[in-house]
């Protein structure tokens, strides 16, 4: 067993299964992994990763259930909102202006994909959606491994020495992915893990690595 998968099992034996991405009139579906269940929740799943940008989920949730109590959590219920109301639903995320915009804009690319899953490449070309959005759609949208790398995940990598201040979104997500390649050979497994390792990371970093100094606490440096 390498260090970074070392860092998981300690962190699901801490904390348990975390049952991402949470779906609005359902919430976390902790030990379900056949979520998302229909192309519905697959594109609330994309909504919400665009929305949770330079935000938290929280904010994303009371967006979330702004439109759902517009029966607007749908593509082509929201292309057809007037945008000044689309921006009022989804004011509580901030940016509101700016990520109506990239949300118009991925429902145009969304449907040309006519219920295919989408490239990493063809994500990335999308005005609005960079790394850690594309990466958060596929890992939890359309269940395709790909890890997740978020600011915590940067803090804590970086706390442990796994990597320095000038490492990149990609040179962390391989770091992430070799290492659990690593140790884990099934696939379906693998992909569990992913979904769990990147959830588990946020709860441990909002304990832990959400304020500076980063880390004082931090139960994982003395493992």
């Amino acid at each position: 067993m390498n260090k970074i998968y070392k860092i998981y099992k300690i962190l699901y034996e801490t904390y348990g299964a975390q049952g991402w991405w949470p779906i609005t009139g359902y919430g976390y579906h902790k030990l379900d992994y056949d979520f998302p269940r229909n192309e519905s929740e697959i594109f609330e799943v994309c909504l919400g990763s665009i929305l949770t940008q330079n935000t938290t989920f929280t904010s994303v949730v009371k967006s979330l259930e702004n439109l759902y109590a517009k029966s607007a959590i749908d593509a082509d219920a929201i292309e057809s909102m007037d945008v000044e109301e689309l921006k009022e639903a989804i004011r509580p995320s901030g940016y509101y202006n700016q990520k109506a915009r990239y949300i118009l804009e991925f429902i145009r690319f969304y449907k040309n994909l006519s219920g295919a899953a989408p490239t990493r490449k063809a994500l990335l070309d999308v005005i609005g959606i960079g790394e850690e959005s594309a990466d958060s759609m596929l890992l939890y949208g359309y269940n395709k491994q790909e890890f997740k790398v978020d600011a915590y995940t940067k803090r804590l990598m970086l706390e442990l020495r796994f990597i320095d201040e000038r490492a990149k979104y990609g040179d962390i997500k391989r770091l992430m992915q070799n290492s659990l390649k690593e140790c884990i050979k099934n696939e379906k497994e693998l992909l569990k893990v992913y979904q769990e390792f990147h959830a588990l990371i946020v709860t441990h970093g909002k304990k832990f690595y959400s304020k500076k100094p980063y880390g004082v606490g931090c139960f994982l440096k003395n493992s």
